[in-house]
């Protein structure tokens, strides 16, 4: 008889942010203020488009966490 297992799993997409911004501080605070990413709708950002540009892979890396059986 087949078992039910939970399998966690982590997603982890790697790119690059250009932002327009006075100091590192700003481009940091730009970037966790206004971007971000949503399953099935990509990165999304609120800053216009020439203050910001990205590159990331579209393929994430998968990590598979500790797998435990259902009871």
């Amino acid at each position: 008889m087949k078992k039910i297992y939970s399998v966690p799993v982590r997603y982890i997409f790697e790119g690059t942010f250009k932002v327009e911004a006075e100091n590192s501080e700003e481009a940091k605070e730009k970037i966790l203020k206004h971007c971000g990413m949503v399953m099935g709708s990509g990165i999304q950002t609120t800053l216009p488009d020439h203050e910001i540009d990205w590159v990331f892979c579209n393929h994430p890396c998968k990590q598979v966490g500790r797998i435990s059986r259902e009871k």
